[in-house]
């Protein structure tokens, strides 16, 4: 369905935007539902991050996923906030009311989405997360809820994972970046929550030798499919999970709140963004 001059408009924000998929799961999903609808792609640098967010919701847009490096920005930037959004200390989900901008947090579900099916023992499980962002904030928030109780953050800004365990896991390790390799010793998740190997580049390098096969590693990126995170621990005998199904589970919550409905059940939705990708 082609939109409309009436057509809900809502979209995703970032700095860089280019590589999101959102649009495409989204444009499958307004397809289905057979609404008039446009979900759009929004490049919004930092500095202008306020004035164009507050400018698109005076203009009638319904609302914006956020990703990196906006989500805690988002946060500061809503008038109302869901309790886990706070408690995060980022969004990654605004809308627009007439009562002001409300942000929330929809990543910590698509997060535990995209884990269901390694059936990670989380009461047990030893988890390392690489990053400090706001996905960090969420994957950490999300690992607490569930139960994991040994917990280390590794950032390449020491200083930002000391205050991302000061604000959600005080008990919380924290490695200096240059030690990580031997924090991989003995952990059973192992969480890349940084930038690093988005569209390829500057990919994160890991010791996987380190690491005790059967355990479970978990990249954020999605464009590439196949970081060098993903090719490195699956060739260990680790299970390997992708950007992807987190994705889409982040995704559902937010057309929801944009288009007032749940999204349509396409359970092939994995196979299309994975065909897009070989087609881009």
């Amino acid at each position: 369905m082609i939109p409309t001059g009436a057509a809900i408009v809502a979209g995703v924000t970032g700095d860089p935007i280019a590589h999101s998929l959102s649009p495409v799961v989204m444009r499958h999903w307004i397809d289905a539902a057979g609404i008039d609808a446009l979900y759009a792609p929004f490049p919004i640098s930092a500095g202008n991050f306020d004035r164009v967010v507050r400018g698109l919701a005076g203009a009638g847009c319904r609302g914006l996923n956020v990703t990196l490096p906006h989500k805690e920005a988002a946060l500061e930037l809503a008038r109302t906030a869901s309790g886990p959004a706070r408690a995060v200390g980022a969004a990654n989900l605004l809308t627009f009311t007439p009562a002001g901008i409300h942000a929330d947090n929809t990543d910590i579900a698509g997060f535990l989405y995209a884990l269901a099916p390694a059936n990670v023992e989380f009461r047990k499980a030893r988890a390392l997360i690489f990053g400090a962002g706001g996905a960090a904030r969420a994957m950490l928030y999300a690992l607490l809820t569930v139960g994991v109780t040994d917990v280390a953050i590794c950032n390449r800004n020491i200083t930002r994972a000391q205050g991302l365990s000061r604000d959600i896991a005080p008990d919380a390790g924290i490695i200096p970046w240059e030690a990580r390799d031997d924090a991989l010793q003995g952990r059973d998740l192992i969480i890349n929550a940084t930038s690093l190997g988005l569209a390829g580049r500057d990919e994160l390098a890991l010791d996987w030798q380190r690491v005790r096969p059967g355990s479970v590693a978990f990249d954020g990126i999605y464009t590439p499919v196949n970081t060098r995170f993903i090719v490195e621990s699956r060739a260990r005998g680790v299970t390997a999970i992708d950007g992807l199904d987190m994705l889409i589970g982040q995704a559902r919550p937010s057309f929801e709140a944009f288009f007032g409905r749940p999204a349509p059940d396409l359970p092939d939705m994995r196979s299309r963004l994975l065909e897009h990708l070989g087609a881009r």
